[in-house]
């Protein structure tokens, strides 16, 4: 016995979802047949609205409903600083965190030229363009710790090429309670390199 053809679409449609197998696609199709429905006109109204209302921010590219998203229009965000950051998800990791109240820059990417991405495929004009236009003090690259990565940095540090602006990138090592048995050789040698001093007085 086969399920019914809309129940067949709705699995089809789970299944092009990123991590979402056969099974797992079945289970949720069906879990929607027994779902009030408040919870099914939300869900679908939410799925229509998500591609014709959110876009990206005409200034850092994040995510947005609006021509400049909520963390640019805030006035009470520090505007001298911005960090570099590789994808829109990467804004919302770091706000959660809840320590950091400048600006935020998305690059849609790194750049890698074995996968066809070069510097122009970017938002790194846009980034520059800020830099000028903007009283920027201080830009923090917080990109996957590859070569990929420290290529970017490297690209856009020697593109600014200001003495007056700081340039850093975030520290990468050892995490807490991690087994020295189980540390990788790469991420050793990062943490040997972004070591701090301890002070001894």
């Amino acid at each position: 016995m086969k399920y019914p053809e809309t129940l067949n679409n709705l699995i089809d449609c789970f299944k092009h979802l990123p991590g979402i197998g056969e099974k797992t696609a079945e289970r949720l199709a069906l879990s929607l047949l027994d779902a009030d429905d408040s919870m099914i006109n939300l869900f679908s109204t939410s799925l229509a609205n998500v591609k014709q209302k959110v876009k990206r921010c005409s200034k850092c590219h994040s995510y947005s409903e609006k021509e400049l998203c909520e963390i640019c229009e805030n006035e009470d965000r520090n505007k001298n600083i911005i960090c570099v950051v590789e994808t829109p998800k990467d804004v919302v990791s770091l706000e959660k965190i809840g320590s950091y109240k400048g600006l935020y820059h998305v690059l849609d990417g790194l750049i890698s030229p074995m996968t066809g991405k070069n510097p122009e495929d970017l938002n790194i004009n846009s980034l520059l363009d800020r830099v000028k236009k903007e009283n920027i003090k201080e830009i923090i690259f917080v990109l996957t710790p590859n070569i990929e990565g420290e290529t970017t940095s490297l690209y856009i540090t020697k593109k600014i090429n200001n003495d007056n602006i700081i340039i850093s990138k975030i520290a990468h090592g050892v995490p807490l309670g991690a087994n020295m048995d189980y540390v990788d050789s790469l991420t050793l040698e990062m943490a040997l390199e972004n070591r701090t001093r301890i002070s001894n007085s």
